[in-house]
């Protein structure tokens, strides 16, 4: 009885020692003996999501995460063509291409495998910055420099890893060099705004001669016009004026005595030492 119960034990036990799950997003390798179980293909062989079996007590699975990993650490210290540092906060997107180069590569650790990864990106990230200015990467070429790391890098084929993607999302100076280009910056934008003032000015100028000539040609144009009424209205008057007295010379005199008195004695301090029989009195001495 005890041996009938003895051998499902064994089945039982076998059976749990054999099957496994690999679960979604995650893919499993067999190691067998410390190697990796391999097909007929000498490829690895992978299982996917799912319930699967192996040789118990021989096999050994090793599952890793099979989906896309962000890479995002500190950010790092660059040096452009200029001899410029810069310092850059990037991050990079990647995904287990080969599990068994991976495990093989980095233990199935996945910190190790970021690190490995982390090295590996910033030695190409600054052979590309290396070759390009400040001005390259900060300006709308920093898509091209990244397309071109990421082209180098595509594939880590000694770590098992694709590389998706890698950005930048920061870029900073050193505050040395911050403080230079800002003062640089600085200076550049008031020689363009002494510049611009300058030309505002010249401008201003020619503006105001231009409309002091116009209001000069206008006063003179007035002034000619204004003369030219006064003329013809002085003529005027004096017609009118000589046709009227012409009527009656006699008052034409007399009126004419009466304002030479009114201009002659306007000012109460003037002194005319005249004869009384001057014709100057004419008007002012009593009718016989």
């Amino acid at each position: 009885m005890k041996k009938l119960l003895i051998l499902p034990a064994i089945l039982f036990l076998a059976f749990i020692s054999s099957a496994f799950v690999v679960s979604e997003g995650q893919n499993g390798i067999v190691m067998q003996f410390s190697k990796v179980k391999r097909d007929s293909d000498n490829n690895p062989v992978v299982y996917g999501p799912g319930l699967h079996f192996k040789v118990p007590f021989i096999d050994s699975i090793r599952i890793m995460d099979t989906r896309i990993q962000t890479l995002d650490d500190q950010p790092d210290r660059f040096v452009t063509s200029e001899k410029k540092d810069l310092i850059i906060d990037s991050y990079v997107k990647w995904q287990i291409d080969d599990l068994a180069v991976y495990y093989l590569s980095t233990g199935g650790n996945k910190v190790q495998a970021e690190a490995l990864l982390k090295r590996k990106i910033n030695n190409g990230l600054r052979n590309e910055i290396g070759s390009h200015t400040i001005k390259d990467i900060v300006s709308g070429k920093r898509g091209e420099v990244m397309e071109t790391a990421l082209k180098r890098m595509a594939r880590s084929s000694e770590l098992g890893i694709k590389v998706i993607d890698v950005r930048i999302k920061k870029i900073n100076l050193p505050d040395g060099v911050s403080n230079s280009i800002y003062k640089r910056m600085r200076a550049e934008r008031q020689a363009v705004a002494r510049e611009h003032r300058s030309e505002g000015q010249e401008k201003s100028e020619v503006i105001r001669a231009n409309i002091d000539r116009k209001v000069s040609i206008m006063l003179a144009q007035a002034n000619k016009e204004s003369a030219e009424i006064r003329g013809r209205g002085d003529a005027e008057s004096s017609k009118i004026y000589s046709e009227s007295f012409s009527k009656d010379p006699e008052f034409y005199a007399f009126m004419r005595s009466m304002q030479a008195y009114q201009k002659s004695f306007a000012d109460k301090q003037d002194v005319m030492v005249l004869s009384p029989d001057s014709d100057f009195f004419k008007y002012m001495g009593s009718k016989q």
